[in-house]
């Protein structure tokens, strides 16, 4: 079969039964995704290194399958790594000037995993410095554009990784998310991802061994993509001192089984209290209550999370502390997001940390008795569309002053703060013709279900693709 554009904007489970099947080569998928990137990333600026290994590991693919050995999960699939997360031989920056020449000699654990399962690295995808902020720019690489809109921002941290599979640059990204850094660039850029609970996936190397904040996990343009690949990522490492066990579960049957009817589902408009945009929560709520159809029981609940707002901006600053100790001496080196986390968190008092602790095991009690009358909770990812990439942040949500870069965001990082499974899904468009997205946030170790009722959305809110001509310049046919 010959490598089209086509192909690349089909299902990363389409494209991986192409491979298997022989219609198309890995070589030819990888070619292929390199002209893509070609032809749209210099608008874009989604893809930030290549890896000049990938040929070789496509190759590798192709070689295996004429050996007759059993296909990975991930075959050919080619997929972008996060710019925080290092892979061997390949230069990782974590979006600094501090290391713009780095480079990795050991892949992180789940870059080994997804290699084991047949995936194809095809390079790093952008992300503000030290993923410090949901808009995705940097000094060493500048700006990442909302394919959709490139006068809009993609979102962020993962927003390189967003925009790349938005506009058919990769298959699957990986990324991670400690306040909605998933969650943020999905909404934005109309794809779909997965905040797993802590420690399914492994997080290592880290410099915050036993951090339950920041979770690594999957982007793709479907759910059941995103089940793929979680597949292929999850499980205990003996690198990570937080880890869940595996065995009896299957991501990807989980959304192909559906949605249980009869399931009670919590629609919650605004549970951060910061103020919601009406159309935002309009598209929202009509995704919501599409779920009717595949047999749910949809309610309104009024959940309030607002108290711990202050309590993930105190452990906030302790996680920057925590993970940059060790470039604490270059501080004055720093960005203006990271630097202000730095200060904050030195500033925070051991007083103030345990406050914010209380505040979480208030939220854990909350939601142990919210799980007990309802099977998941559907809310908003953002509050506001995506705004002008030349912002660091929204000065203002539903009229409401933001105080700071990270106040805007706290519709997603209040879920983190739980350590559920949280999805995130295309709810449609906005008046505006710009992607809203949907949380779903599923029950302790529920990420079968959140998945599935992610997949239900989906159905039944097609987005439909960004058009590539429109970005290229060219026509339909382009590369």
């Amino acid at each position: 079969m010959t490598a089209t554009v086509s192909v690349l904007d089909r299902s990363a489970t389409e494209i991986r039964a192409l491979v298997v099947s022989g219609r198309i080569s890995a070589r030819e998928l990888l070619r292929a995704t390199l002209e893509r990137i070609a032809a749209v990333n210099p608008v874009i600026n989604a893809v930030v290194t290549l890896n000049e290994r990938a040929d070789a590991e496509a190759q590798a693919v192709d070689d295996a399958l004429a050996r007759g050995e059993a296909p990975g999960a991930l075959c050919g699939l080619p997929v972008g790594i996060k710019d925080v997360t290092p892979v061997a031989g390949v230069r990782t920056t974590f979006g600094s000037p501090l290391f713009v020449h780095h480079v990795p000699v050991r892949d992180a654990a789940v870059v080994t995993r997804l290699r084991a399962a047949g995936a194809v690295i095809v390079g790093k995808t952008n992300c503000p410095e030290f993923a410090a902020g949901a808009n995705t720019f940097n000094e060493v690489f500048g700006r990442t554009l909302n394919p959709w809109d490139t006068s809009r921002s993609a979102g962020g941290s993962t927003g390189g990784g967003a925009a790349a599979l938005a506009t058919g640059m990769i298959a699957l990204a990986e990324g991670t998310d400690l306040g909605g850094s998933l969650r943020i660039p999905g909404a934005f850029c109309g794809v779909c991802g997965i905040r797993p609970s802590v420690g399914l996936v492994p997080t290592a190397p880290t410099a915050w061994a036993w951090d339950t904040l920041q979770v690594s996990g999957p982007m793709a343009r479907t759910p059941g993509d995103v089940a793929l690949m979680l597949q292929a990522m999850a499980g205990p490492s003996p690198d990570a001192p937080l880890g869940q066990p595996l065995a009896g579960r299957d991501f990807p049957a989980a959304v192909a089984c559906g949605v249980p009817r009869g399931l009670r589902v919590a629609y919650a408009p605004d549970p951060a209290g910061i103020g919601i945009d009406a159309d935002v929560e309009r598209v929202c709520r009509e995704a919501a209550a599409t779920l009717t159809d595949a047999g749910a029981v949809v309610e309104e609940h009024a959940i309030d999370l607002a108290f711990v707002r202050p309590a993930f901006l105190a452990l906030r600053g302790l996680w920057f502390v925590t993970q940059l100790h060790g470039q604490l001496a270059h501080r004055d080196r720093f960005g203006p997001n990271v630097g202000t986390n730095i200060r904050a968190g030195l500033q925070t008092t051991v007083e103030q940390l345990a406050e914010a602790e209380q505040a979480r095991g208030r939220l854990w009690d909350l939601c142990r008795d919210l799980f007990a009358r309802v099977d998941c909770v559907v809310t908003p990812c953002m509050a506001v569309p995506p705004f002008p990439v030349t912002e660091n942040y929204p000065a203002t949500v539903a009229g409401r002053p933001m105080a700071t870069y990270v106040d805007w965001i706290a519709p997603t990082f209040v879920w983190s703060m739980t350590g559920l499974p949280v999805a995130a899904v295309p709810a449609g468009l906005d008046a505006s013709g710009l992607p809203v997205g949907l949380q779903v946030v599923g029950p302790p170790l529920g990420e079968e279900l959140a998945l599935a009722v992610a997949a239900a959305v989906a159905q039944r809110r097609p987005l439909g693709t960004v058009p590539i001509h429109a970005l290229t310049g060219k026509g339909q046919s382009s590369k």
